[in-house]
């Protein structure tokens, strides 16, 4: 069975009592293990599909099943509780804590699911050593650069051992150097870990390093492209 499971999936929003369907009748399934890249203009259903996939959101009509769950009509309760043990999200802005350090910051997901102390930082340690932050960990966000503070978000998706890692636009605020380095680390996540790796960007060179292109555009797959 599919890790993924998109069933004849709608969502469609009323703001002002004007129907919008942002997803139209999309369904895909993904493997266990894949890269892919998610590309398409703004408002093109990219950012609701990464919601659905991420159980930010739930669908209108039609079935999202997560590793054999119908995840599509669960309580809110039990959508927390999937995405704090198989999902990792990595932002553009990195939505780190400001006055709170490196190791802290990747310890958070870990308050929620009764770890004691000396666990959580033993595994936050060694998902910063992972990401190549090693020594780092009391440094505080302003004290790190652009790159490193992403490699803090990513440590922070995988240290609950996540399947799947979602990014959004995770090399926007990157310079290209940085944002190379980044889809390196990755890739090496993808390769040397069997993470599932999903990523929105409107970047061509950045869906490069995936293998597999899905496109959108009005709220439908256009195209679908493996590598």
């Amino acid at each position: 069975m599919s890790l993924i499971n998109i069933e004849n999936v709608c969502r469609t929003y009323l703001p002002g009592g004007e129907p919008i369907r942002a997803l139209d009748a999309v369904s895909i399934e993904m493997e266990a293990g894949e890269f892919a890249a998610i590309m398409g203009p703004s408002g093109s259903g990219k950012s609701t599909f990464m919601h659905i996939l991420g159980c930010l959101d739930t669908p209108t009509s039609g079935r999202y099943l997560l590793d054999g769950q119908d995840v599509s009509t669960m309580s809110p309760d039990r959508l927390a509780e999937i995405r704090g043990t198989k999902i990792g999200f990595v932002f553009q802005g990195f939505n780190l804590i400001p006055r709170t350090n490196a190791l802290e910051n990747v310890e958070l997901p870990m308050l929620y699911n009764g770890l004691g102390a000396a666990e959580r930082r033993r595994k936050a340690m060694e998902a910063l050593k992972t990401v190549g932050l090693e020594g780092r960990e009391k440094h505080n966000p302003n004290q790190l650069s652009g790159g490193q503070q992403q490699r803090v978000a990513i440590a922070r998706a995988i240290v609950n051992d996540a399947r799947i890692i979602l990014a959004d636009e995770p090399t926007g605020n990157l310079d290209t150097k940085t944002g190379g380095e980044i889809m390196d680390l990755f890739v090496r996540l993808n390769r040397e870990r069997g993470k599932t790796i999903i990523i929105v960007t409107h970047e061509a060179d950045i869906a490069a390093y995936s293998r597999r292109t899905i496109r959108f555009l009005d709220g439908r797959i256009t195209g679908d492209q493996r590598r």
